[in-house]
């Protein structure tokens, strides 16, 4: 065995290792808070064609993430909240937009992440900022990755402010939905 750093496949010092510490969440949020969309995004994954997509998302409180769900039928998606707090929003079906669950995963809470299965409604929203790592399954494929409830207003409408709020707020069995 030589002493050549690097040289023991079981060394993990070596260059290719990736590391994701404070600096990045704080740069994420950092990121987050000057962008349009109130939420930023750190890839893992080296491209879109990837198999297991895996990414960082640092998101604020005035993020809107639309009502969607990805219907292809391999396309579920893991979350797992590392710092701050959101709730995990599910939805009965494309009409109505009733609020069926909430889920809320916090860093150090009793519920840390999820796993939501494809074809199912959902949409996220936080309190204060928050980051958390996303794993989803590939290749990602912009025109086909989710479909939109209609019953959301559309990214940028706006309508967005008072709907956000209404998700922030309603309760299980509440319709959500615009009328």
């Amino acid at each position: 065995m030589s002493d050549v750093k690097g040289s023991n496949k079981n060394d993990v010092s070596q260059t290719n290792l990736n590391r994701f510490d404070k600096t990045l969440f704080e740069r994420l949020k950092y990121q987050a808070e000057s962008s349009d969309r109130r939420r930023a995004h750190f890839n893992v994954h080296a491209t879109y064609q990837d198999v297991v997509q895996r990414l960082f998302i640092a998101m604020m409180p005035d993020s809107y993430v639309r009502p969607h769900r990805h219907i292809q039928p391999h396309k579920w998606e893991f979350f797992m909240v590392l710092e701050g707090e959101l709730d995990i929003l599910f939805f009965d079906n494309e009409r109505e937009g009733k609020l069926v669950e909430r889920i809320t995963l916090k860093a150090g809470g009793d519920t840390h992440g999820v796993e939501i299965p494809p074809n199912v409604w959902h949409a996220t929203v936080c309190h204060s900022p928050v980051v958390f790592m996303e794993v989803k399954q590939g290749p990602y494929e912009v025109n086909d990755d989710k479909g939109f409830a209609t019953w959301s207003p559309e990214e940028g409408s706006h309508l967005v402010p008072d709907f956000l709020n209404s998700l922030k707020c309603a309760s299980e069995g509440e319709f959500v939905g615009l009328r």
